[in-house]
């Protein structure tokens, strides 16, 4: 006999799970602000790039970017979540879209994605789906950057990734150009986070 499937709000997969903990307050991920590594590295940029931040959250990363001139979506599927990033953002809550990150419609590709605790927040059978949708939502040229948390905790969320199964998911895509170890990782990520930045290859090295 298969098991009764969770309920809704037990589901990481579903938006229920994520709104039961933003309106709870159960939200152990959320920094409190921008990590130094994304703030150092949007610094280095020579040019705005048109970013997406999937699993948005409070959105505090996309706040420094709009502020900055940046064409930032802030995307997260939970509609606490959306409303927390709305709080967050204040002038700039237009950027704020509720939908899901593997069917939201999108004009025009980005140069940019960052990941902070969304990768780790899916299941883990939805991994080789994030990585394509990843790679489809990316110009040429385009980065995927931000923090990667390696654990071989079998439960979750958070999902913990092996390195290597990190690297079979993005190298048919991507090329990694930065591996370091974080520096400014939230308590429940210490020591189990890296900050990667991946870039999208040609068409043709695919």
């Amino acid at each position: 006999m298969n098991p009764s499937p969770k309920p809704p709000h037990q589901n990481a997969a579903l938006p229920d799970f994520w709104d039961t903990r933003y309106r709870n307050g159960a939200i152990p991920w959320d920094g409190g602000g921008v990590p130094r590594e994304l703030a150092a590295f949007v610094e280095r940029q020579a040019a705005l790039r048109r970013t997406l931040i999937p699993g948005c959250g409070s959105a505090y990363e996309a706040r420094l970017l709009a502020e900055q001139g940046w064409p930032v979506t802030a995307l997260d599927f939970s509609a606490a979540a959306a409303e927390a990033a709305r709080a967050t953002l204040g002038p700039h809550a237009h950027c704020v879209q509720q939908a899901d990150f593997f069917d939201f419609l999108v004009a025009q590709p980005f140069g940019l994605i960052y990941e902070r605790a969304f990768l780790c927040a899916l299941p883990r059978k939805l991994w080789p789906a994030w990585g394509a949708r990843v790679a489809s939502l990316l110009e040429e040229g385009g980065l995927l950057a931000g923090y990667f948390f390696f654990s071989d905790e079998p439960k979750g969320p958070p999902f913990g990734i092996a390195p290597d199964a990190l690297f079979d998911l993005l190298a048919p895509h991507f090329e990694r150009t930065v591996d370091l170890p974080a520096a400014d990782s939230i308590p429940a990520f210490r020591g189990r986070e890296r900050w990667q930045v991946w870039r999208r290859k040609p068409m043709e090295n695919r």
